[in-house]
């Protein structure tokens, strides 16, 4: 289809005591690992991380690094491959319309997990194709508050239209009615890569060779990490403290294992920091039999 004939999503930015956050479930499914077999080329765009800037990791996908992008590409046409558990919903829609606006053709590549805001994006695709074993995840917006209740009601009704708004680009996509992807959304629903395309989400089925898992040792810290976090997420800790304690741990962690050459200014780690690193561990993997 002509992403041309599809909504504009509506601008907004995060208004105080209202942060997006991941959700568990998305978490829990996503593979950082997956990409694609192919290397990149010149006019290829890759989100394999969560939508939005992290202050804290330094990750994140936001609509400034994808307009640089594509700024960069020039208007030729351009591949963008997806693996994200979502995140800022905000960034999304905005990169969403990025996608949506721009003059090449945009082919979208779901290689793992296109969940929350990935999947908005999803949809800004002349041609969107999605792996077998991939998936889609549609839900409302999912959101940390904090107010009193006349706040939280007020949050609840500034939501509603963005909510809309996503229910929106999906009946457009797929043709179907907006009541029913309001029903999909408000059960959060999980769509294999066959299902994707039978329902009108994507267009094809990604041949199997297209999608390969790394080993790499960046890989193997980042799904440590993500194991990290979804324990703490299952807790109900916020996404910026969870991504805090995981920095402070990575770099506890590398001064532990004397990474580089040893030298007289390096300070070794206090016993105190390492037993609450230990403590911090064993805590979440307690909580995590017991979930």
């Amino acid at each position: 289809m002509t992403i041309r004939t599809l909504p504009v999503a509506p601008e907004a930015k995060s208004r105080p005591g209202v942060s997006c956050d991941l959700s568990p479930r998305a978490l829990e499914r996503w593979n950082p690992a997956i990409r694609a077999a192919q290397d990149d080329d010149a006019n290829t765009i890759s989100i394999f991380d969560p939508i939005g800037y992290d202050p804290w990791s330094g990750d994140g996908v936001t609509a400034k690094r994808i307009s640089g992008a594509l700024r960069a590409i020039g208007g030729a046409d351009v591949t963008v491959n997806v693996n994200s558990p979502g995140g800022d919903m905000f960034e999304g829609l905005a990169i969403y319309n990025l996608l949506r606006e721009y003059k090449g053709s945009v082919t979208i590549k779901v290689l793992g997990v296109a969940a929350s805001a990935a999947s908005v994006i999803a949809m800004a695709g002349d041609e969107v194709q999605i792996a077998r074993a991939a998936f889609l995840m549609i839900h409302n917006a999912w959101v940390v508050a904090a107010g009193n209740r006349n706040e939280l009601r007020e949050i609840a009704d500034t939501l509603e239209p963005f909510d809309t708004a996503m229910a929106d680009i999906y009946a457009a996509r797929t043709g179907a009615d907006m009541k029913a992807m309001q029903k999909l959304m408000d059960s959060e629903t999980w769509i294999g890569g066959a299902a994707a395309v039978e329902q009108g989400f994507a267009d094809a089925v990604l041949d199997s060779d297209a999608v390969k898992e790394s080993s790499d040792a960046n890989s193997a810290a980042a799904n440590a990490a993500k194991r990290m976090d979804l324990l703490m997420a299952q807790q109900g800790v916020p996404r910026t403290e969870r991504r805090k304690l995981i920095q402070e741990i990575k770099s506890g962690t590398s001064r532990a294992t004397g990474l580089g050459t040893p030298c007289a200014a390096d300070e070794a780690i206090p016993a105190e920091t390492s037993a609450e690193i230990l403590s911090v561990f064993a805590r979440f993997e307690s909580a995590a039999i017991n979930l």
